[in-house]
């Protein structure tokens, strides 16, 4: 038998390392024998034993290792590593900016270093090393210039090279990856998603992209399947917390309550000095009616990160809850930092505008709001042309005569209330109301409509006219089925507050021809203000300009007048301000077009703890108050462009009675 050689030896430790470290320490302790104080054999003595979890014994090899060869950057990372376990954080972190120093590119030495910033709460360095992996992980010298100008922040440049690369080499699942990152940047979710079932088939075994999969798939509302994925890696690594903190994330989509709070219960017992993870249990008490709690969430991620816009934000948005005069200083120094990212700046400006309101400065507030919706507005480009131009496709698609010819066909399914209109109109109050119906479930606002229009292709909605009446009931039905995951409770009635599937009444009507539609209709001033100082978390991309939002507005009302003309009393209008002045009267009104009996249950709305997870979840737990309906009053002299762009709407906005009004 041949006797094999150290360096024989040590190449087959090296191997033995991830799969069977004893061994692999064994092997070590061979060469040491033969060749004592050879570098190689004791970094894999020293990583045999930190996988082993004889952590003092990895330290005993490691340190002097480290100190003998200074320069060697797999070394440092190992001690890094060993002394990140042993819980000796500072030690850990010096060990591990030196690997990366002395190696770029060594991808998992930023993994560590952004797992340990991301323990100790700096959520801007683990941000910041995690991008550096990202980069680093990409090994294809050609690909490598498209991953620096990603982290560059160059993502035109990067999106134009990798598209001209992939047209040459539709294989490769690297490439693939990094195009379909870019769209997830840029909130092309529906393309990420394409691109990264597609790097999942030429490359199964990358966690990475399957993530980045489940958390296209999240960013769609398409909770089911992201859940699917999610629990593939957490049978995998089932204390990771980014998986952790997006099925969390999902479950809440599908209102799993009790346990997306378990959840990050959990995460927090592991990680109680990460602020974000306490910003998003924040939201989780808020949703499910725990606003004291929530508030000390929100609270407590401020203490761990000071002039966290985010958390600001989320103070300012429970409407309930002023801010202090402590908080309005901190947050102005904060938004001196030069290096404040767009979206704590944006953020903050939200917030500040929100504190300022509360105190009646309403100039130097509206000042802030403008700033924060035009940099979200930079963020979220917004085409009105294009909306103009579905609606006059819809009107002319969508005649009398039309849906007349396809009477009967569809779902028989007579369960779904849809609640549209503009967002900030009362929607919510009236979602509320009805859910507190012993016959009604509440679910949210849900994409599936949105997603229905998506997938009949970009002649939507002219490919309607070719569907045969089975085939009109097969997309009812898919919806039933698809939106079956949202409903909790054995309830024949369920609601859909996707305010805006006013733009697809018509496929609705196409396919769920029983379902009910309501119509929440605000003052257009009232509505526009209200939705141009809101943040939305996503969507809506219009309410950040207000000339958009007068021109949104009129489309809107000449979409519902259509349908009021070719569908007459298939929808009933609620007007919030009539809402508000004479509750019962509307109440009734509403349970009447809804085939729903009076209940009073419906009149005590704020007494249902049900979750509600939009951004009026605290208005709807109190009665009626008339406060919030002329607000917008104390604007209305920076509010000319959207005077401006509503033209006639501004007056005629009401619209047609419902038919039991007249």
């Amino acid at each position: 038998m041949t006797e094999r050689s150290p360096a024989a030896i040590v190449e087959q430790a090296a191997m033995l390392l991830a799969t069977d470290p004893a061994r692999a320490g064994r092997e070590a302790e061979t060469i040491l024998r033969l060749a004592p104080g050879d570098p190689r054999a004791l970094l894999i003595l020293g990583s045999a034993r930190r996988r082993l979890g004889d952590l003092r014994a990895a330290r005993a090899v490691l340190e002097p290792l480290a100190r003998a060869y200074p320069r060697a950057a797999n070394t440092q990372y190992e001690l890094g590593l060993t002394l990140a376990e042993l819980g000796e954080t500072p030690g850990a972190a010096a060990a591990l900016r030196q690997a990366t120093a002395l190696n770029r590119d060594l991808a998992d030495a930023w993994r560590a270093l952004g797992d340990l910033a991301f323990r100790t709460g700096d959520t801007a360095a683990a941000d910041h090393a995690y991008a550096e992996q990202r980069r680093a992980s990409v090994t294809d010298p050609v690909l490598k210039g498209a991953a620096q100008a990603i982290f560059d922040g160059r993502i035109a440049e990067a999106e134009q090279w990798l598209r001209a690369h992939l047209t040459r080499h539709l294989a490769d699942a690297v490439a693939t990856r990094m195009l379909a990152e870019i769209y997830l940047r840029q909130a092309r979710y529906g393309d990420a998603e394409t691109l990264l079932a597609r790097a999942i088939e030429l490359d199964p075994g990358h966690d990475g992209a399957r993530f980045s999969y489940a958390d296209a798939l999240f960013r769609q509302q398409k909770a089911a399947l992201a859940i699917a994925e999610v629990e593939r890696l957490l049978a995998l690594a089932p204390k990771e917390p980014a998986y952790l903190n997006l099925l969390a994330a999902c479950l809440a989509l599908i209102g799993e309550d009790a346990r997306v709070v378990a959840t990050y219960e959990g995460l927090l017992a592991e990680y109680p000095r990460q602020p974000r993870l306490w910003l998003n249990y924040g939201h989780t008490l808020r949703a499910v009616g725990r606003r004291e709690d929530a508030v000390a969430a929100y609270r407590k991620s401020l203490d761990l990160a000071p002039g966290l816009g985010d958390a600001y934000w989320s103070l300012a948005n429970l409407k309930v809850a002023a801010l202090t005069a402590a908080d309005e200083a901190a947050m102005r120094a904060a938004l001196e930092r030069p290096n404040l990212a767009a979206d704590e700046r944006l953020h903050l400006h939200y917030a500040l505008g929100k504190a300022l309101e509360d105190r009646q400065d309403y100039a130097t507030s509206f000042a802030h709001y403008a700033q924060g919706a035009a940099l979200r507005r930079r963020e979220t480009p917004y085409d009105p042309d294009a909306t103009t131009a579905q609606v006059r496709k819809s009107e002319a698609m969508f005649t009398a005569d039309f849906l007349a010819a396809r009477a009967g066909a569809g779902s028989a399914s007579a369960a779904p209330i849809f609640i549209v209109g503009l967002p900030r109109s009362g929607s919510t109050l009236v979602e509320q109301i009805l859910a507190s119906h012993s016959r009604v479930e509440g679910t949210m606002e849900l994409p599936e409509i949105g997603l229905i229009a998506r997938r009949l292709g970009p002649d939507y909605p002219a490919a309607l006219a070719g569907l045969s009446p089975a085939e009109l009931a097969a997309l009812g039905d898919g919806y039933i089925a698809a939106t079956r995951v949202h409903r909790q409770l054995d309830r024949p009635v369920f609601i859909d507050k996707m305010p805006n599937n006013f733009l697809h009444i018509g496929l609705i009507s196409l396919i769920l021809p029983n379902a009910r539609i309501v119509d929440a209709r605000r003052h257009p001033l009232g509505s526009g203000f209200s939705a141009f100082k809101q943040h939305f978390a996503q969507g809506q991309s219009f309410s950040y300009d207000l000339t958009d939002l007068g021109r949104y507005y009129r489309d809107y009302l000449a979409m519902m007048a259509h349908f009021d003309a070719v569908l007459p009393g298939r929808i009933h209008r609620v007007i919030y301000e009539d809402l508000i002045e004479d509750t019962e009267r509307e109440v009734r009104r509403l349970l009447d077009a809804c085939g729903l009996p009076f209940e009073a249950g419906c009149l005590k709305f704020y007494e249902n703890g049900r979750t509600v997870r939009t951004v009026s979840s605290e208005q709807v737990r109190t009665p009626i108050f008339r406060q919030g309906l002329d607000q917008w009053r104390a604007y209305e002299s920076w509010l000319n462009p959207l005077k401006a762009a509503l033209g006639p709407a501004l007056d005629d906005w009401r619209g047609a009675p419902n038919q039991a009004e007249t």
